[in-house]
């Protein structure tokens, strides 16, 4: 078994908590999201981000606007919707006990 597997598996379970909470915080592009994302070492793919941002909004969590740009074709801004910050309330709940969990079992030598 190798550890690499289970790597890419934690980070894909995180990674909608993750992009939920950015997009809290106010509007953002794609790509702006994506450079958060990696700066974090959350490394993703726009082939992995547009179908979650999708489903996201196929679940009412976010919405997004399109605004004209000065340089180029109109951008997708995404915006966290009231039942988004439901949601991520709750996300950030279970976050907590597992954090609290896991740092109980990994502290114990």
């Amino acid at each position: 078994m190798k550890a690499s597997n289970t790597q890419v598996q934690m980070r894909k379970g995180i990674l909608e908590f993750c992009i939920l909470h950015i997009i809290s915080r106010g509007e953002v592009y794609a790509s702006d999201l994506l450079g958060e994302l990696k700066e974090a070492e959350l490394l993703v793919k726009e082939g992995t981000l547009y179908p979650l941002l999708n489903r996201l909004k196929n679940a009412s969590l976010v919405a997004y606007k399109w605004v004209e740009s000065e340089s180029g074709p109109p951008r997708k801004y995404y915006s966290i919707t009231a039942d988004g910050l439901d949601f991520l309330g709750q996300l950030d709940q279970t976050w907590d006990s597992l954090t609290k969990s896991t740092q109980t079992i990994i502290s114990k030598k």
